[in-house]
């Protein structure tokens, strides 16, 4: 592709009276299908190293930051930040840009999001690419929330509960929940610091330590993800699982045997509903490895050509 060709626009998309979205517009703008990429958290945002999943040269890709995240504006808002809302964007996205099918590529709760996106508008899903599969049910959200993944790492649920007031460790997620919705802006971060703790303790496959500077911690993005979680992510419980025999489009899931954000056993029980999928799983945790990538750039290749 010539270099003239290549698009790389920028647009601040205002979908409400409320909410401004930064949009990324990047690549090939010939592409045939293109693809909107849905990042994490929720509470994440769209980052410069999601790219190495894509051709440029052959593929035009969409990028997003998701209300309330990123450069998406206001900061950190909870108004109006909703499942639904997030749908409704990504149709109002694609309409700005004059794009009636694309392609759905999430990990993690980007996984949650275009699953639910493509319940509601399948005829506007080509395919889906989906890794780290999350599909927001009560029993996913426990297996973080209420510590059931401590027989593996016993050690980070145990400092979790130390960060908690001794009258409240046997429900401590709903102590942290309720300060960080509820609670003083000290207690917000406080609370959201502990969480963030608790998942990033457990995402990747080793003991290296993550990030555990306070004073430096920006609470807005696990604000936003305790926000989707305390409410189920805004869908009745098992609702993707319950329905995904409707979604005919191929599917390629894309599952770390030892994720233990997102266990595989949801993979597996997705893959056997959806009528036209693809399980692939890889040797890594939550975070994407290698493999990860190969096999998301091949699936995206089948699906754009």
């Amino acid at each position: 592709m010539n270099k003239d060709e290549f698009t790389n626009q920028i647009l601040h998309l205002e979908v409400n009276e409320q909410h401004s979205l930064y949009v990324q517009d990047w690549g090939n703008p010939n592409a045939k299908t293109p693809i909107i990429s849905l990042h994490g958290g929720p509470g994440g945002q769209a980052k410069d190293y999601h790219k190495g999943n894509y051709d440029p040269n052959e593929q035009r890709v969409i990028f997003f930051d998701q209300r309330g995240c990123g450069q998406s504006l206001p900061y950190g808002s909870l108004v109006d930040n909703t499942t639904n809302d997030l749908i409704s964007d990504i149709s109002a996205i694609a309409d700005k840009l004059g794009i009636e099918n694309f392609i759905l590529l999430g990990r993690s709760w980007g996984s949650c999001l275009a699953l639910a996106y493509a319940l509601k508008h399948p005829k506007r899903v080509s395919g889906m690419v989906l890794g780290g599969i999350f599909t927001g049910s009560q029993s996913e959200i426990d297996w973080v929330a209420q510590g059931l993944f401590q027989a593996f790492y016993p050690d980070v649920w145990q400092k979790y509960l130390d960060s908690t007031p001794g009258s409240h460790q046997k429900d401590p997620t709903n102590y942290h929940f309720d300060k960080a919705l509820k609670g003083t802006p000290k207690e917000q971060k406080q609370s959201a610091f502990e969480y963030a703790q608790l998942e990033g303790g457990i995402v990747g496959l080793d003991d290296r330590p993550r990030s555990s500077n306070y004073a430096d911690f920006d609470p807005s993005g696990t604000l936003i993800e305790i926000h989707y979680i305390r409410n189920r992510c805004f869908m009745p419980d098992n609702f993707i699982l319950d329905n995904a025999h409707k979604l005919t489009m191929p599917v390629t899931l894309i599952q770390g045997r030892y994720d233990m954000v997102c266990p595989p056993s949801t993979a597996f029980a997705l893959h056997n509903e959806l009528p036209n999928s693809q399980l692939y799983t890889t040797l890594s945790g939550h975070i994407t490895e290698h493999e990860d990538i190969q096999l998301t750039r091949q699936a995206l290749a089948s699906l754009t050509q």
